[in-house]
């Protein structure tokens, strides 16, 4: 079950946000009475009661913004209590037994620690069962992203049932694996930019993206590890997949430090995750640390897909490459002349992982292929390894090509007004292909298209490299057409303004 939090300053927008949350089919309500600028009025917030309430009134210290003193603190609590109006209430587990229990009111006894996580959470968790509560919930911050699977092993241990959080961005799997490792319920937002908790996802999120209420403990769990992860489009296309063809699968976001990938991979084991697909910055070290490789890995020295082996480890496949190869060349069909790759000269920007692997899977196609890079070291290096030749970076526009393909992230969401080549050096006819594919039409092809350039978009490559994935994880053929579908929607959302999103109700 999930439990949907709201916080607003003004009672109106409370009270709308209550109204439209039930609308949008939410069971289960938490209204942070911390977060309103005035002393709650509790008939006229819920005179409209459309489901159970759990009512909460967070100090600063726990991560909330009440601002008073912690006297009226607790007199808004036993009101809430003895109000009627509340099925709920989270009580802190230093308060929660000088605030007896009630009527038929239930009690999550809540310990919050936004600034750290706690080396004694077992002994924590000891104490908070022997306090009166129908529910526990911790929340502390994750500080790496094992802590998610230490923090999501406690429900098994407790003998109340657990609500295990992990705050940050760092702790999205305790999020959405928590009903997975037995959790009665989790908390999303109705609205996530209001700051109700660091990390939190939104209800639209856990329902249409995580499909939370279809996992179980038998739900196989697949990931994305990169740092940063929070624009990936990877969870939406892979779940919409999933769902589609109605496997019991989860796909989440990890976001992964550098250097921090084999002790990630090495905890994980224990949830287990059966595949990862792997970005920036761990292509490479996924290529070291995995037992099996592919040609492609294996020469490249870099992968994108990790896939578990049953007698423990990873196979590592690269899919990048061949998407992108598949993706040039159905652009070379579509275009008159017959041009095969072999007929082409090619300028590669950047020499990271997915360059490295492109550039071996074009020059074995037979394509001439020419690498610039700013740190030209690592194009020198990249050429020698494969059999191209290298260009620093200036040397680009002193480069003749038929086909830019750029591997750098010039250009990526939040840089949009970047671009890794002046648009005076595209001529009409050459083929521009940008990896990135957020946004998916960056500063680099809307220059080219004015140019006269044919465009490829990254889009184009990733739904065909995630497609690879899927097969690989599943063993099943992909839904291509939806896959597809579903990465544009994510790129291309239509985002409500507050006020188009909410009807006006009372006054202020």
């Amino acid at each position: 079950m999930l439990c949907v939090s709201i916080g607003r300053t003004r009672h109106k927008m409370m009270i709308a946000e209550i109204q439209e949350a039930a609308r949008r089919g939410a069971r289960f309500l938490e209204l942070r009475l911390d977060f309103l600028a005035k002393a709650p009025d509790l008939q006229r917030l819920l005179a409209y009661k459309p489901c159970p309430l759990v009512a909460t009134v967070r100090r600063q210290e726990d991560g909330g913004r009440w601002t008073r003193n912690e006297q009226e603190r607790q007199t808004l609590l036993r009101l809430c209590i003895a109000s009627g109006h509340f099925d709920w209430v989270d009580l802190e587990t230093d308060i929660a037994d000088k605030i007896p229990r009630f009527g038929k009111v239930k009690r999550i006894v809540s310990y919050h620690n936004p600034r750290e996580f706690p080396k004694d959470l077992e002994a924590i968790l000891q104490r908070m069962n022997q306090q009166d509560a129908d529910v526990l919930k911790i929340a502390v911050r994750a500080e790496h992203p094992a802590d998610n699977v230490r923090l999501l092993s406690l429900p098994a241990k407790s003998r109340k049932p657990l609500i295990p959080i992990c705050l940050g961005d760092l702790g999205i799997p305790s999020r959405i694996l928590a009903g997975k490792f037995g959790a009665p319920f989790t908390y999303c937002a109705f609205n996530k930019e209001r700051g109700l908790a660091p990390g939190i996802l939104s209800m639209e999120e856990m329902i249409k993206v995580y499909g939370y209420e279809r996992i179980g403990k038998d739900t196989q769990v697949f990931a994305v590890v990169g740092d940063p992860i929070e624009h990936s489009i990877s969870p939406v296309v892979h779940n919409a997949a999933f769902q589609a063809l109605g496997l019991d699968c989860v796909y989440i976001p990890i976001r992964v430090p550098k250097d921090q990938l084999a002790n990630t991979l090495q905890a994980f084991d224990q949830i287990p995750i059966l595949g990862y697909s792997v970005t920036l910055p761990h292509k490479e070290t996924a290529a070291r640390l995995a037992k099996e490789k592919d040609e492609l890995t294996q020469l490249a020295g870099s992968t994108n897909t990790l896939v578990r082996l049953p007698d423990g480890g990873f196979r590592a496949v690269n899919t990048d490459a061949p998407a992108a190869l598949e993706a040039l060349q159905d652009k070379l069909k579509s275009l008159p002349g017959g041009l095969q790759l072999q007929d082409l000269h090619i300028l590669v920007l950047g020499a990271g992982g997915v360059a490295r692997a492109l550039v071996f899977a074009l020059v074995r196609a037979g394509a001439h292929v020419v690498v610039a890079n700013r740190t030209l070291a690592r194009a020198e290096k990249l050429a020698q390894d494969s059999g191209c030749r290298f260009v620093d970076w200036n040397g680009r526009y002193q480069t003749k090509f038929d086909v830019l393909i750029n591997c750098t992230s010039v250009g990526m969401f939040p840089q949009v007004d970047e671009t890794p080549m002046h648009h005076s050096a595209l001529q009409p006819g050459q083929i521009v292909f940008d990896l990135v594919y957020n946004p998916e039409t960056t500063l680099l092809l809307r220059e080219a298209r004015q140019r006269g350039c044919h465009v490829i978009t990254g889009v184009e490559m990733f739904v065909r490299q995630a497609a690879l994935q899927f097969r690989l994880f599943t063993g099943k053929q992909p839904p291509l057409e939806l896959m597809d579908k579903a990465a544009r929607r994510a790129l291309s959302p239509i985002r409500l303004t507050e006020e188009e999103d909410l009807p006006e109700v009372g006054t202020s």
